[in-house]
């Protein structure tokens, strides 16, 4: 699957919401424009209706008076995410989107306990690529939520990803979990991880996928890499996601492949009640395009 079918997969779905919270940054009404240039999302906006104004205007947003865009005046921040959380709890949009809201204030609306989005699942980040030369969308998780995921939270990792990737249209995707070598060495917690992960998939622990590890990152990616190094799986080679060691790890590749492999990148947290659009302001408008439509293709 590549991104130009993961496009066309929402045109042919049911319209969905996306209710954005604090819209006062105008690369959000950037990313909005072109989405709703393609038909994929409706959006409500919240915000102090002044900076909407501002924002919008500065991004030349031409949609003002579309039926399919909508405005919440909010005072704060602080308002802006509990209003844009409770109208995803209400069902009256689909997706969840961070706009100019610090990421932990967003999360302290999605956690909480009475009026938030929560499941009792582990909530993860995951990203996507499209990358120059590669046929298909990679995936790496967590590079922006779990910092240091023990075994028990690795398997939530994975099962969200797979979750979300299935609904993206990849079935049983393959996994590799990477570790700096693919031979399992005791006094590496990630290579333990790598087996052990493995062999709950083989059993049936982690299903909807097909995991292998412990890999290096070029005999994930890499079939030539794999075979020089005699490994040999459905995984090795062809890997769809990738489950980095930790944040660290995640962070550096998500750059790496950002700045150097000029990828189009789209991310989302998952695990609560609807997906989390979670971009930076730096993204490109192309960025933010690409993780709503990560979120709107998971939402069934």
């Amino acid at each position: 699957m590549d991104l130009n079918t993961l496009f066309h997969k929402i045109k042919n779905q049911e319209s969905q919401t996306i209710a954005v919270a604090h819209a006062t940054d105008p690369t959000v009404f950037e990313s909005a424009e072109k989405a709703l240039e393609k038909n994929l999302a409706s959006f409500i906006f919240t915000g102090p209706e002044s900076e909407m104004k501002k924002a919008l205007n500065e991004a030349s947003f031409t949609f003002g008076d579309d039926t399919r865009v909508s405005f919440i005046n909010t005072e704060s921040d602080k308002e802006s995410a509990q209003t844009a959380v409770e109208i995803v709890k209400q069902d009256k949009a689909r997706v969840l989107m961070k706009g100019m809201v610090s990421t932990s204030l967003l999360l302290k609306a999605v956690l909480n306990k009475e009026n938030g989005l929560r499941t009792g699942k582990i909530l993860s980040h995951l990203a996507g690529f499209s990358l120059p030369g590669r046929d298909s969308l990679m995936f790496i998780t967590d590079a922006a939520m779990n910092i240091s995921p023990d075994l028990k939270e690795k398997v939530q990792i994975i099962d969200n990803a797979v979750d979300a990737v299935n609904k993206m249209g990849v079935d049983k995707p393959k996994v590799a979990v990477i570790a700096a070598v693919e031979t399992v060495n005791p006094a590496m917690q990630a290579t333990l991880d790598g087996a052990a992960l493995t062999q709950m998939n083989r059993r049936n622990q982690i299903k909807g996928c097909e995991v292998d590890g412990p890999l290096g990152f070029d005999n994930a990616v890499s079939r030539t890499a794999a075979s020089q190094k005699g490994i040999t799986s459905e995984v090795a080679g062809n890997a769809d996601i990738l489950l980095v060691p930790g944040i660290e790890t995640g962070n550096v590749l998500y750059k790496s492949l950002t700045y150097f492999g000029q990828a189009v990148v789209g991310g989302m947290i998952v695990g609560a009640k609807a997906p989390i659009v979670l971009t930076s302001r730096s993204d490109s408008a192309d960025s933010k395009l690409f993780s709503m439509a990560m979120a709107l293709s998971t939402t069934k």
